[in-house]
């Protein structure tokens, strides 16, 4: 069902334009801006981009949400929940599935040697840097369907709809499928994004690393179809400033925004995870022979640990500051035996990196904030602005380009769990809003404002 909402094709606009008036900030031509906004030279009587103002855009949002429906049959536990475990079966195919969408598009496809998917549209000056958007697929062990999964089939329909109305970009946009954002596999999260923004650390660990079955993270490559003749992965990095703008457009994963009834959460850092394991031994017994004052409880070592991180969190005075233990094991796992082992893994997560270690922060570009708080006010959209104290791709694509996110909410804040939701609305009020990067946003206020009354009128008929 084609519907007369141009909200994601506007998602596209802001993206193409922001970069484009970046690049040109110091000239003070708004003729000038108005040609980096449109993608078109607006001074010639019946061009393209003044056409493309008075035409109808139209995305298929059935079959968006079809789409969403079709990928998460990829999954290897039943509906309503998703599983897609890097380098699976099910996640090849969702791979494949993907790619299959972006050949129809018309988009030019590549895969760099761990998987990460390019799927770029040309602009007609392509030699300038291209925007970037995108997400990831992959989940966790019966999650939903909806985390990272719109920012990447969104976008795609996105540029759909753009070239049924005939509209052609300035420079390129490229759509990034991000490999294994999840650590579920390996332990490493954002592995794709972190390669991209050049880790020599991560090339050296992955050709040791191994997932729980032993199988290293090179053999699963090349059994998936990638890293086939190669050892060293360095020839995924980019370099600085290969994309002028990348943004990311995201589930809250958390109840904020709904419980207040916000639509649009900008958000202006990441926190990143710091992650530890920690292994106790005691000596074990039968639960009925040992006496409670003779007894060496690897169990109970492992749970006093537990409500330490939670206490630790609780008494540092920062709301940002949050800690998880998300992996709990006791072996031999009877009920009439005392544990004598435990394992347990910590994940505790901040934007002040002198309150917690491994990965710094991000902080979302300034220009990309300042502008989304305009287009929220110009869209009369409730925003607010907010920490993410979930990590995303776009922590690590901060190091590679300009960076900003924006958040949707979801149903109850839940995530990583079968009931994960996200209405159509507020998908579409966060396409509004996405990739407004635009530093001399005053320049093209009036454009902006031909755009936004485009957007509230077709919205009023769905």
């Amino acid at each position: 069902m084609a519907q007369r909402f141009p909200l994601l094709p506007f998602l596209l606009l802001c993206l193409f334009s922001s970069a484009s008036i970046i690049a040109h900030q110091h000239e003070d031509s708004t003729t000038q801006t108005m040609e980096d906004f449109s993608g078109y030279p607006i001074h010639e009587p019946h061009s393209s981009i003044q056409n493309f103002a008075s035409s109808s855009l139209s995305v298929d949002t059935e079959s968006l949400q079809n789409q969403i429906d079709e990928l998460a049959t990829f999954s290897d536990t039943p509906a309503p929940s998703v599983t897609r475990i890097l380098y699976t079966d099910k996640d090849v195919l969702a791979r494949r599935y993907i790619k299959n969408l972006m050949g129809i598009s018309g988009l030019s496809v590549r895969e760099d040697a761990v998987g990460n998917i390019f799927g770029r549209w040309d602009g007609y000056e392509p030699n300038l840097p291209a925007v970037a958007t995108g997400s990831h697929i992959d989940a966790i062990p019966y999650s939903g369907k909806y985390d990272g999964v719109v920012g990447v089939l969104g976008a795609i329909e996105a540029i759909n709809s753009l070239k049924r109305s005939g509209f052609k970009p300035r420079r390129s946009l490229e759509i990034i499928l991000f490999t294994s954002e999840e650590p579920t596999r390996f332990g490493i999260g954002c592995l794709g994004s972190r390669l991209l923004a050049g880790s020599e650390v991560l090339v050296k660990a992955l050709q040791i690393t191994v997932d729980g079955q032993n199988k290293s993270f090179l053999d699963a490559a090349r059994a998936a179809g990638y890293a086939k003749d190669q050892d060293d992965l360095s020839s995924v990095f980019l370099r600085k400033g290969s994309y002028s703008a990348f943004v990311e457009l995201h589930i809250e994963q958390g109840p904020i925004l709904e419980e207040e009834g916000i639509s649009i959460g900008i958000v202006t850092a990441i926190a990143a995870p710091a992650s530890i394991k920690v292994e106790f031994e005691g000596n074990g017994g039968h639960a009925g022979a040992v006496l409670m004052p003779n007894r060496n409880d690897a169990g109970l070592a492992a749970a006093e640990l537990a409500l330490a991180v939670e206490k630790h969190v609780l008494e540092s005075g920062s709301i940002d500051t949050v800690g998880t233990v998300g992996i709990l094991e006791l072996h031999p796992g009877a009920i009439n035996s005392i544990p004598s082992k435990s394992h347990l893994e910590i994940d505790t997560r901040d934007i002040d990196e002198q309150r917690r270690n491994n990965d710094p922060p991000a902080l979302s570009d300034k220009s990309i904030t300042e502008a989304m708080e305009a287009a929220s006010k110009e869209l009369n959209l409730p925003h607010k602005l907010m920490i993410s104290r979930a990590y995303h791709d776009s922590l690590f694509m901060a190091r590679v380009s300009p960076m900003g996110m924006i958040f949707i909410p979801c149903y109850k804040g839940y995530s990583h769990k079968p009931e994960e939701y996200a209405s159509h609305q507020d998908i579409a009020n966060g396409v509004k809003l996405k990739d407004s990067r635009i530093r001399s946003f005053e320049d093209c206020r009036s454009w902006v404002r031909v755009m936004c009354w485009r957007v509230e009128v077709a919205s009023c008929g769905t």
